[in-house]
C-alpha cells in the first residue's frame, strides 16, 4: 500500500474538517482548506467530489454555505477513507480482500512472498481500521497544546477568550502563559 497524495490531502482536509467542527465551526469554505494546506481549489473539489460521494463530507451553497462531516468523527475511520481513495490495502492483489486476482506464483498456497505480503496487509488494516478521526483530531490537538499553537480554523488571537469558554471539554486548551498573554492583549 502507497499513499497517494490524493488519499494524504483527503486525510488532511478530513483532519481539518474535525478540528473546525471541534471548536464549533462545523461549515468551511474550500478556498479556506486549500489555502491551510497549500492546494490547487480544483484538486481539492475532486478530493471533495470523492468523499462527498463516499457519505464522510457534506456541502452547503450559497454565501454561508461550504463544506461539513456528514458523519460524527468516531464513525470515521482512516482505512475505510483510504480504501475509497486509494484502492485496496494490501501491497500485492494475491492478498487483498477486496480486490483479489490470482498472482504469477504457481503455488499461491505455499508463497512465502505471499504469507509475508499477508500479514503486512493485515497489521496495516489493523491500524488504519482502529483510528477513527475523532482520535485524530484528539492527537492532533493535544500536541499543538503542548506546543503552545493555536489550532487553525478554531481562534484567531482575538477569539481565544471565547475558544477557551466553548471548546468541548477534551479539546480545551490550557490556560497557559502563552495563553493568558494573548487572552490579555485581545481584551485591550
Amino acid at each position: 500500500m502507497k499513499l497517494s497524495k490524493r488519499g494524504e490531502y483527503a486525510l488532511r482536509a478530513l483532519i481539518d474538517l474535525g478540528i473546525a467542527s471541534a471548536f464549533g465551526r462545523p461549515m468551511l469554505q474550500i478556498s479556506e482548506l486549500a489555502a491551510k494546506e497549500k492546494l490547487p481549489v480544483k484538486f481539492l473539489e475532486q478530493i471533495f467530489t470523492q468523499l462527498k460521494a463516499g457519505g464522510y463530507i457534506e456541502s452547503k451553497r450559497g454565501k454561508l454555505g461550504g463544506y461539513s462531516l456528514s458523519k460524527r468523527m468516531n464513525r470515521i475511520k482512516f482505512g475505510a477513507v483510504i480504501r475509497l481513495i486509494d484502492g485496496p490495502l494490501a501491497p500485492i492483489q494475491c492478498v487483498s480482500l477486496t480486490s483479489y486476482a490470482r498472482c504469477t506464483c504457481p503455488d499461491e498456497a505455499h508463497c512465502g512472498l505471499r504469507m509475508l505480503m499477508f500479514d503486512v496487509r493485515n497489521a496495516i488494516a489493523k491500524i488504519l481500521d482502529r483510528h477513527t478521526l475523532a482520535d485524530i483530531v484528539e492527537i492532533t490537538l493535544r500536541k499543538m497544546r503542548r506546543d503552545k499553537v493555536v489550532p487553525p480554523f478554531a481562534a484567531r488571537p482575538f477569539d481565544l477568550q471565547h475558544l477557551l469558554a466553548t471548546a468541548p471539554a477534551r479539546f480545551r486548551l490550557k490556560p497557559t502563559t502563552v495563553n493568558r498573554k494573548r487572552i490579555t492583549a485581545a481584551r485591550r
